[in-house]
């Protein structure tokens, strides 16, 4: 039994339509008819509310629908293992070296027309994909951040949220236009790529995320090399009332402190400072 299958008789036994189902999920009649008609996966329960939101809507038990989709998609991934990548749509494509440095254009175009879907197109487009990802995830709740991306992507609310809901299931074999054109054209601003070393700088858009340039490297590092700072530890460091009297040493081990994807505040680094300074966190030699 299929997610679509059961939705269809909770709708039948319910005495419900699909634009019913749709307005209870907030996405479009058009995503409900395609999912119930298997030309819409089922997209991954962990990254959205749908399955919730459904299941209230149909009465289900807590979580019914959500486990039902994970069986199906891991039974479809097992059926697409064996069949062969497809190069990118030619939209994609424009789209990604429009963005591109401007002194690079005509040198990454022809290395991509030359190499079709080659390793260093799949390179780009993955690390793009990966980067807007990032931001999505943070705001898949949010429903201003969603509204705001509909705007620039000229799209309905509930037309954001079917594609989001598809964009996040994507990757640099399955991206479509669409979700080029609904997220990776409005979010990045532009993005660069060193040739030697593959590292790539990328500028977001200021007005939907906060955190606006992700520099991706791809070469070692010694462990005591200097990192790009954290926006809370540069505040801390530039008010004088929180850190006057900081010592370089003090400094430096702020500078090392990593966070896993978080983004510390400026009181968190004064906090850490005052703890260094503070004799009852060390015991004595």
């Amino acid at each position: 039994m299929d997610v679509a299958l059961v939705i269809r008789q909770r709708l039948e036994k319910l005495g419900l339509e699909q634009r019913d189902l749709a307005a209870g999920a907030q996405v479009t009649e058009s995503y409900i008819s395609q999912l119930l008609a298997g030309k819409k996966t089922p997209p991954a329960p962990d990254r959205t509310d749908i399955y919730e939101k459904m299941g209230k809507f149909l009465k289900l038990s807590d979580g019914e629908l959500a486990k039902l989709a994970n069986l199906q998609r891991k039974e479809e991934l097992k059926r697409r293992l064996g069949d062969p990548p497809a190069p990118l749509f030619k939209e994609v494509r424009e789209s990604i070296l429009h963005k591109c440095n401007p002194d690079k254009e005509n040198q990454l175009r022809v290395i991509f027309e030359k190499e079709p879907f080659g390793e260093l197109e799949r390179l780009v487009t993955q690390k793009l994909l990966d980067v807007v990802k990032g931001v999505a995830k943070k705001e898949l709740q949010n429903e201003n951040w969603l509204r705001l991306v509909a705007r620039l992507s000229k799209q309905t609310y509930e037309q954001i949220r079917v594609t989001l809901l598809e964009f996040l299931d994507a990757n640099v074999f399955n991206l479509s236009a669409e979700n080029c054109l609904s997220f990776l054209d409005p979010l990045v601003e532009s993005w660069d790529i060193d040739l030697v070393t593959f590292g790539m700088d990328v500028v977001l858009n200021h007005r939907v995320t906060p955190r606006q340039r992700k520099k991706i490297e791809f070469v070692e590092r010694d462990s005591n090399q200097a990192f790009d700072e954290e926006p809370g530890l540069e505040e801390f460091l530039h008010d004088a009332s929180l850190s006057s009297d900081a010592t370089e040493e003090e400094i430096e081990f702020l500078k090392k402190l990593r966070f896993n994807g978080k983004r510390p505040t400026a009181l968190y680094y004064y906090r850490e400072w005052q703890n260094l300074r503070d004799p009852l966190h060390f015991r004595t030699p």
